[in-house]
């Protein structure tokens, strides 16, 4: 909050008695502006004088006098603090080297009239450049001036705006914002900075909502400005679930005596509404206070919006009626370094602002030498803005002071993106007079943004700047006329954490008739367990209570019936969610220790069957159908038992990828593995027939790339898998209501049917040549046992996919290690078991005599 120290100042202060004419001339000394030259100029109209003359005679003054020889009074000198906040952002950002560097930027001050012949004067005097203003003219080739800024109330700016739409000139207010100024096909050029009613309307609702207000009573102007913040308000109200009791409009001109004036008071006493919203000027307020049956409406509570003096309202009559009321502030933070600026600048400074010389003739009795006016008697080394004003207590807050400030550093940051965005901007800042035009700022001027001094987010963009602080205030009188605003809170939009509302309720003091916190509401609200049911042809605020449907719960609120996330389920008295309790296979479970313990079972028995092959591997026995397919396949059939472990515990990142591509690749090289040898027994008997074809393939061992070659098709699959949509862990809270199952989710299903779809491709293919070379003599080959063997493999997994699809939770994967285990068990049993039996029972026949002799035996 930026307190200017002096403002009040200026209209205390004594003029002092002077006997000098050059005193009294100085002091009546008028400019039709203050002008200081730079590259570039922003132009700042601000209400410093009034006129005194009839609108006749300023009619005659415009046309044919000269505006110097016009007389003025002093009557908003205290304004003069905006055009000091004005030169202090100019000064600030020529001396900044990151903005604007090697440009200088200039200011023309004028005087900003309340009256439409002055208005357009001084607008006209800044687009002609000439004094007097030429209309539609232009004396130079070139011009300086970029843009305007200004505070002034919607009637300048609308006046104001009709001469600068001309030539799209920017004009920047700083003011109270205003709604009916956003109409771009009438303002394309103007934009403003100030705070938008939308945040305002926010922050009543969260005010609202924190004290469980729903059914609320408005009053507001019966205007345009009304009518827009009625719009807001309601928008928001229904966002939130708040309902409107009744609205009011209260004339802007009726000027009220008695009650019968007042024809919404029977409506305000009968509502069984106790919040009240009230938006509007003073004037709003004074209209439901001079009123005979004030004092019935004490059992009300006000909210008001707008931002008043009440150190100037009428408390003795506002005692009863509005005490406790509370009200939200806009609240400026403290400009940096302007408390400096304000005790160095004088009028040495800046000698062509004559505003400043007369204010320092007025605060010093003296004038500094090469000013307007000269040197009049000797001025206080100490003298400066701060120090005039410091002793004074009835100090009067401007507002906007920093929109103003962040206004023109705006304006400087879409110049200086403007200039230095491109090499031809650069060459005409270069050229002795730059041509630049100020319609050409306006993309600028839109994507400009800078971060306060309070860490707010600035722009020009109205529909984005609703970032402000509010002071929450509890509004206290006592009689007497003694007043007291008390903080009792703050409202932050989009404040961090979504905490944008915070209120000391212990600091509040509410309004007569209130011992406790009121309360606003249609009706009461449900128990927990039932649900609202809106009454016909009333608000949804009035409701009646039922019981929940089954499936749902109500919380302490009793607004609706809702579901559980997903991590809960409801209990029985449909009050309160309960948590889910994840579940997966884990290894404690008795289904998970059952299925491990077989898996590392299985594991052994294949390590040792595998041992027993490299032990007997020079053996007839092993040496038939390739001994390194067998080794292979022996290895693959172990990393097949051992993969189902990962399929047990809790699912993480490392176990979902793992699991899904171990079981793809290691079973692919078993199969492949199974293939090579089915190719092996086919290439040894057809090689016995003529030709040389399968001869060379089987002494070639062309079986043997089947292994690599499958394998190395399924791996670029798998990585495909990895790389595009690897699985992932996710939860299941639909299929159990109680539980959560923790799932390995595949992320994506068409790379995980293409895995399946090459181990079932290989496996039909082995399972079809097998069966073709089951009838060649079992001596030698392995034929009948490797038909087998595919049989049960392709027996477990085409009855493994619907069993699959029709189980959930724990079970799925229980029936997809059940799988693998029983698919290894399959070509583990039928492919080795007999060969071990022959092994240790029939070492006899583990020879090539004793398989000749076999086969012999057969053959008879």
């Amino acid at each position: 909050m930026l307190s200017l120290l002096f403002l009040l100042l200026l209209c205390q202060l004594p003029l002092q008695e002077t006997t000098t004419n050059t005193y009294d001339t100085c002091l009546g000394y008028i400019q039709p502006s203050v002008y200081r030259d730079g590259d570039l100029v922003l132009g700042g109209f601000f209400p410093v004088y009034t006129l005194t003359h009839n609108s006749e005679a300023q009619w005659k003054i415009f046309v044919t006098s000269r505006r110097q020889n016009v007389t003025f009074d002093v009557l908003n000198l205290e304004n003069y603090g905006y055009a000091l906040i004005f030169l202090f952002a100019i000064e600030e950002i020529n001396r900044s080297p990151l903005l604007l560097p090697n440009i200088s930027l200039g200011f023309r001050l004028y005087n900003a009239f309340p009256s439409v012949v002055r208005t357009l004067e001084s607008v006209l005097g800044w687009l002609s450049e000439t004094e007097p203003p030429i209309p539609n003219y232009i004396c130079q080739t070139y011009t300086k001036n970029m843009a305007v800024i200004s505070g002034i109330p919607s009637e300048f700016l609308e006046q104001a705006g009709a001469l600068l739409e001309l030539y799209r000139t920017p004009q920047i207010s700083y003011g109270t914002f205003d709604p009916l100024l956003k109409t771009k096909d009438r303002f394309s050029s103007l934009y403003q900075i100030s705070l938008n009613h939308s945040c305002l309307a926010s922050g009543l609702v969260s005010l609202l909502m924190h004290f469980g207000w729903t059914w609320v009573g408005i009053f507001v102007p019966d205007d345009l400005k009304g009518e827009q913040f009625t719009r807001d308000l309601r928008k928001e109200m229904a966002i939130k679930g708040i309902c409107v009791a009744l609205v009011e409009k209260i004339p802007v001109t009726k000027i009220i005596y008695s009650s019968r004036d007042v024809t919404y008071l029977p409506r305000v006493l009968d509502s069984s509404a106790n919040t009240f919203i009230i938006y509007g000027e003073i004037r709003t307020l004074l209209t439901m206070a001079f009123i005979d049956d004030y004092n019935f409406m004490t059992q009300k509570l006000w909210i008001i919006t707008s931002q008043w003096n009440f150190v100037f309202t009428p408390t003795l009559y506002l005692l009863d009626t509005f005490h406790g009321t509370l009200f939200f502030s806009h609240q400026d933070a403290e400009i940096p370094g302007f408390k400096h600026f304000l005790r160095t600048v004088n009028p040495s400074k800046y000698p062509e602002d004559f505003f400043l010389t007369k204010y320092w003739l007025l605060a010093f009795n003296c004038s500094i030498a090469g000013t307007v006016c000269g040197e009049i008697y000797e001025c206080p080394p100490n003298a400066s803005l701060k120090s005039g004003t410091e002793d004074k207590i009835d100090t009067t807050l401007l507002k906007s002071t920093n929109d103003l400030y962040n206004a023109v550093h705006l304006v400087a940051r879409a110049l200086h993106d403007m200039i230095f965005m491109g090499e031809e901007s650069r060459y005409q800042m270069e050229a002795e007079h730059p041509a630049f035009l100020p319609w050409q700022l306006h993309p600028f001027l839109k994507n400009a943004h800078l971060e306060s001094s309070a860490g707010e987010h600035v722009s020009l963009n109205e529909n984005r700047n609703c970032v402000s602080r509010y002071d929450i205030m509890n509004f206290l009188n006592f009689p007497g006329g003694l007043c007291l605003p008390v903080k009792v809170g703050e409202f932050i939009p989009q404040g961090l954490r979504g905490q944008g509302l915070m209120i000391q309720e212990e600091l509040i003091e509410w309004a007569f008739g209130f011992t406790e916190t009121p309360h606003s509401v249609c009706s009461n609200s449900c128990d927990p367990g039932f649900m609202k049911v809106t009454q016909k042809g009333r608000p949804f605020c009035c409701f009646d209570c039922i019981l929940c449907p089954a499936g749902g719960i109500s919380n302490k609120t009793g607004r609706t019936c809702m579901e559980c996330p997903h991590s809960q389920y409801p209990n029985m008295e449909r009050n309160r969610c309960l948590p889910k309790m994840a579940i997966f296979l884990a290894y404690d479970d008795p289904l998970g220790m059952a299925l491990a313990c077989t898996a590392l079972g299985f594991s052994v028995i294949t390590a040792v069957v595998l041992w027993v092959f490299v032990k007997h591997r020079d053996s007839a026995i092993v040496k038939a159908n390739n001994r390194t397919l067998s080794y292979v396949l022996l290895l693959s059939l172990l990393l097949c038992f051992l993969c189902s472990l990962l399929f047990i515990g809790r699912p993480n990142t490392a176990t979902c990828i793992l699991r899904q591509i171990t079981f793809g690749v290691v079973f692919t090289v078993a199969v492949s593995a199974v293939l090579a040898k089915t190719i092996t027994v086919i290439l040894a008997f057809k090689a016995l027939t003529p030709g040389r074809t399968m001869r060379w393939l089987l002494l070639s061992g062309a079986s043997n790339a089947v292994v690599p070659i499958c394998s190395m098709i399924q791996l670029i699959i798998c990585g495909v898998w990895l790389g595009t949509s690897p699985p992932f862990v996710d939860i299941d809270t639909h299929s159990e209501p109680r539980h959560i199952i923790i799932v390995c989710n595949v992320n994506s299903v068409t790379t995980f049917y293409c895995v399946l779809g090459v181990l079932g491709f290989l496996a039909m293919g082995t399972f079809f040549l097998a069966y073709q070379a089951r009838n060649l003599p079992d001596t030698f080959n392995e034929a009948k046992f490797l038909t087998f063997s595919m049989l049960v493999f392709c027996s477990v997994w085409v009855t493994f996919l619907p069993v699959y699809h029709s189980t959930q939770g724990k079970v799925m994967v229980a029936v997809e290690i059940f799988s693998i285990l029983a698919s290894s068990v399959g070509l583990l049993g039928c492919i080795f078991a007999p060969k071990c039996y022959v092994i240790f029972l029939h070492p006899d026949r583990n020879t090539s005599k004793g398989l000749r002799n076999k086969t012999c035996y057969e053959e008879k």
